[in-house]
Parts: structure tokens; C-alpha cells; sequence
């Protein structure tokens, strides 16, 4: 099992601590009640991830992706030795370039990149997704609220990120967002949602006022790089128990539950 950077920098001791440790029990309460008292004028940016956070597509990315290989190098290539959640799709396609031995520089990774999102509507057409549990009604409700803005951070590209959410009804939500197309490095993602949401507000969001959810260590990841708050969701490919070990600030297993996760998360 891959774990990920934050606890590859700690000591064995802190390692089996956090396997053990529930992030929802006692040690979490005193957060939880201090989400509730949050500044309620105060805005509050959520950065939402989409691919196992919003919905799931039933596989609509991955068989695009492959069927791009397949058209291009005549390949019928799995993906197993690509890792694909919660990477961007400019890194991922990268990953697949090199190991095509196609040099991954930004002409060749447009062209794929196109091919890519060209496929994808017949892809999300053929696919059994769904909107994952909860998310209709939670956003539903947040979008009544003065002071949340939505918005997305996630490894899609732009035009990929509206073709899928699009798709399941749910791009209307959101404000804003940043994309793959901002740069191949999640972890430099927060920068451009930041940047966006002061733009559109007038003012600056300190970290503070953020949150970043999302289902995979690369989420969580992105959030501390920048100092918000990480909230993991245990509804993707990783579970609940790899997601602990990253030691998001929250952690659920799904969003199923809409009053008690604005409770919880003082939203």
C-alpha cells in the first residue's frame, strides 16, 4: 500500500498511531466544535474534487483514456500500471506518453489531451455512474448559504470537469474552479482556486476560510500544501483506513448524512 508524503516523514511510533486512531472519535470532537462556532459572516471556500467525491462515472475517464491509447499506438492497454485517482489528467497522460516512449512535451500532451476529452461523451454515455450519496442534497443546500462559495479543485481538465458534471447536473454549482490545465501538479492547484476566488469576491481567503474535500491522499495532500482544511471522504478507491493514515482534519464515509456534515463541519 502506497502511503502518502506526510506520513512517509514521520516516525514509526506516529505511523501505528494513526492507523489506530479514528479521526471522527474524541480526539476530533473539540475540532468538530470549533468548525460549529466558525464566523458565519465569514465566507467560506469549498473546493470540491469531482471523481469519487461528487460522482462516480463508472469508469467513463479510464476507458476514454484508453481507447486514445488503442487509436494512437494500437495498444488494448489496461492502465494497471498508471495511476490515475486523484492525479491530475495532464500527469497522467505524461505517465502514459513516457510509457509509450513518446516524448511529454506540451504539443504531444495537448493533441492526447484532446483526443481524450473528444471520447469522453461517448464514454460517459456508455457508462453506470451515478452521483455519489448525499451530494445532490448537500449542495443543494450549501448553495442557499450567503457565505459558502463553491467551487472545484480537481485533477480533470476543464472541459473534461463540465462534460462529467455536466453530465450527472451538477457543473451549475459551482463558481469556479481550478483544473489540470493550470498546471500538472495538484499540489499547485490551491494557488489558482485562491487567486480565482479573490477575483470574483473582492477579497482574500486566508487558509483558514478553506476547505478542500476529496477521496484520495492526493487531495489531502493538495489541501496541507497550502494550510486548509483537508476533509476525506471514504466514497472513491481508497478506503477509509488509507485515507485515516493521511490524517485529514475529517474524515466520513460518505456525505450521506447532509445536516450532520454541515453540523460537523460548521458550514
Amino acid at each position: 500500500m502506497a502511503l502518502c508524503h506526510f506520513e512517509r516523514s514521520r516516525g514509526i511510533s506516529s505511523y501505528f498511531e494513526k492507523i489506530i486512531r479514528d479521526v471522527s472519535q474524541p480526539p476530533h470532537k473539540a475540532t468538530a466544535r470549533q468548525a460549529a462556532s466558525l464566523d458565519m459572516t465569514r465566507k467560506r471556500l469549498l473546493l470540491f474534487d469531482i471523481d469519487g467525491t461528487l460522482v462516480n462515472t463508472g469508469g467513463a475517464g479510464v476507458d476514454s483514456l484508453k481507447r486514445t491509447v488503442y487509436n494512437r499506438f494500437g495498444a488494448k492497454d489496461d492502465l494497471h500500471d498508471i495511476e490515475i485517482a486523484g492525479k491530475t489528467d495532464r500527469a497522467i497522460i505524461r505517465d502514459i506518453l513516457r510509457k509509450y516512449q513518446v516524448d511529454p512535451k506540451e504539443e504531444n500532451i495537448a493533441s492526447f489531451a484532446q483526443d481524450y476529452i473528444d471520447g469522453l461523451p461517448l464514454s460517459l454515455s456508455r457508462s453506470r455512474g451515478r452521483v455519489l450519496p448525499g451530494i445532490q442534497l448537500l449542495l443543494e443546500g450549501l448553495k442557499t448559504r450567503p457565505h459558502i462559495v463553491l467551487a472545484l479543485l480537481t485533477g480533470n481538465l476543464q472541459q473534461g470537469a463540465r462534460l462529467k458534471l455536466q453530465h450527472y447536473r451538477l457543473w451549475d454549482f459551482f463558481e469556479f474552479g481550478a483544473f489540470a490545465d493550470d498546471h500538472h501538479d495538484r499540489n499547485e492547484l490551491g494557488a489558482f482556486a485562491r487567486k480565482r476566488a479573490q477575483t470574483r469576491h473582492g477579497h482574500d481567503f486566508d487558509a483558514a476560510d478553506i476547505d478542500v474535500i476529496g477521496d484520495t491522499n492526493h487531495d489531502i495532500a493538495c489541501g496541507k500544501a497550502f494550510g486548509a482544511r483537508t476533509i476525506a471522504v471514504a466514497t472513491g478507491s481508497w478506503s477509509r483506513q488509507r485515507l485515516q493514515i493521511c490524517a485529514p482534519d475529517f474524515l466520513f464515509d460518505d456525505l450521506a448524512d447532509t445536516d450532520e456534515v454541515i453540523k460537523k463541519l460548521g458550514w
